[in-house]
């Protein structure tokens, strides 16, 4: 109890001088986020964040549960539909809670600490790793697919250079907030040229004729009509592609006058994708049968194949880009959620902790690069997908029922935007009509997602609820932030020491001179 009690008051010693510490060293009084996100790289991290790998992986799996071309281009327009409706609900709430954590702060806002929890807890846990060990595993497949031309790349292989390429875009996203914006900024160009050559291709082979498969009596031909669960898991499919149009709510705490270019970027992002994932469907079915496009591993790559002879390596080295920016967005934008998550005291406080020059929450990175590449060695892409499709759309439910509820709560509070009531309630029709058919339609995966965010529940009250602990936990609690804060004030006190030490050089050198 004396050792305790003496580290104590060393410890609030140490705290007592660290202001002074700071004003010699350079270190600012209270480090926070900078805001350093204008307009256009706000529309670069939503672009940047949807278009990653789900255009080039999820046509297959949505048209094999939609059974025809026609159907599935239906589910493609609708998907964008349904996430505009969805981005129109979190432009209301991102200006009236301006928060950074998006999901996660407004839940935690308006219905508590416990279901704020559970959404963090399977966000952090599956969500956000898997999304990421996702798309780094497309872009694996995508690099390795000329190496490897005639067979699937090796599984070693894949894993290794997805490793790589998520600890070098944590490394970037650890060292600057500007760099790491300005690599979003150009690797979103190169996606949508990727796209645009897609797109372009596809058109000059309908000009020519070659449209065969989009005729009306070819496009909706059912084999096998698909019952309405089978097209509720195309939505599903689909929904991944969309995933990432509620990002930047994650760091509305870093964007430039939030209240005017939040629901600009939105508004300019969510249509743009929309358009551009229809036409490059479109742009596939113009050239490739439905057999060859299901049993392609990268429809991407056959397209090119097809299209571009000599040039086809060009494929594959746009959809590597596509994806590499797509990863370090999704890095980006999950570390300010564990980061929002240790400030409201749902995950350990080490989490909310910046680098006081480079103003980046470095430990919230390590946590999400730990995370994605446990997964990477453990999932397949395409059960990956239904898993993180299923809780994507729980998550983006019950935020959105906040809204209403918000609305009946606080009917006087300020909100810059306010939406149409039948925006929530047609997202909320949608989203249960999809829920509802998809549990039914696949238990399993369903009910997986759903035992994992409920286990959950006790680490909550374990964890966050239960204040009284022994007092043992707390010590170690204190002695382990304590063990930080002391490294912190040696790396202080060698700097001073250096200074010292040169300035007495330099008086010796002039007494000699002298």
């Amino acid at each position: 109890m004396v050792g305790v009690e003496r580290n104590r008051t060393e410890a609030q010693r140490s705290i007592m001088k660290d202001s002074e510490l700071k004003r010699d060293s350079g270190i600012p009084e209270r480090v926070t986020l900078k805001k350093e996100i204008g307009l256009l790289s706000a529309c670069a991290i939503i672009i940047g964040n949807i278009i990653g790998s789900g255009i080039f992986i999820s046509p297959k799996g949505v048209l094999e549960h939609s059974g025809s071309v026609g159907l599935a281009l239906v589910v493609w327009v609708l998907g964008g539909g349904v996430a505009a409706l969805g981005s129109l609900c979190y432009a209301e709430l991102g200006v009236t809670i301006p928060k950074s954590g998006g999901d996660y702060s407004y839940v935690t806002e308006i219905f508590g600490g416990l279901m704020g929890f559970l959404l963090l807890w399977s966000a952090v846990l599956i969500m956000y790793p898997t999304t990421l060990a996702v798309i780094a595993l497309t872009f694996s497949n995508y690099v390795l697919q000329p190496v490897f031309p005639y067979c699937i790349p090796p599984y070693i292989a894949t894993r290794m250079l997805s490793t790589i390429c998520i600890l070098f875009l944590t490394w970037v996203n650890c060292y600057s907030v500007r760099l790491a914006t300005r690599i979003q900024d150009a690797f979103t160009v190169g996606k949508l040229l990727a796209l645009g050559l897609i797109i372009t291709v596809g058109l000059v082979q309908i000009f020519g004729g070659n449209y065969e498969s989009l005729t009306p009596q070819v496009a909706f031909m059912f084999n096998k009509a698909p019952s309405i669960g089978q097209i509720a898991l195309a939505f599903l499919h689909a929904s991944f592609a969309f995933s990432g149009w509620n990002f930047l709510n994650y760091v509305t705490e870093e964007v430039v006058n939030p209240r005017r270019n939040l629901p600009r970027a939105i508004y300019i992002s969510i249509p743009l994708v929309t358009f551009v994932y229809t036409l490059t469907n479109i742009a596939y079915f113009s050239s490739m049968s439905p057999e060859e496009l299901l049993s392609s591993n990268a429809v991407a790559v056959t397209f090119g194949e097809k299209l571009l002879g000599v040039f086809s390596t060009l494929m594959p080295i746009s959809v590597a880009l596509s994806t590499f920016g797509g990863i370090n967005g999704y890095l980006f934008t999950s570390s300010r959620l564990c980061f929002s998550g240790a400030r409201e005291g749902h995950l350990p406080s080490l989490l909310a902790m910046i680098h006081f020059k480079q103003c980046t929450p470095i430990p919230a990175l390590l946590v999400c690069c730990t995370a994605t590449i446990v997964i990477l060695c453990i999932g397949e892409t395409h059960n990956l997908i239904n898993y993180v499709s299923f809780i994507n759309y729980l998550s983006y439910g019950v935020t959105i029922a906040g809204l209403l509820y918000y609305r009946w709560k606080k009917p006087n509070l300020y909100r810059p935007i306010k939406v149409s009531l039948l925006v929530p309630v047609c997202y909320l029709l949608f989203w249960a009509l999809l829920l509802g058919f998809s549990l039914h339609s696949e238990p399993l995966v369903c009910g997986v997602g759903l035992v994992i965010m409920l286990t959950g529940v006790p680490v909550y009250f374990l964890g966050v609820y239960w204040k009284d602990k022994p007092k043992c936990i707390y010590d170690l609690m204190f002695m382990l932030l304590f063990s930080i804060q002391l490294q912190k004030y040696k790396q202080v006190a060698n700097k001073h020491y250096k200074v010292v030490h040169m300035t007495h050089a330099l008086c010796s050198k002039s007494s000699e001179v002298i």
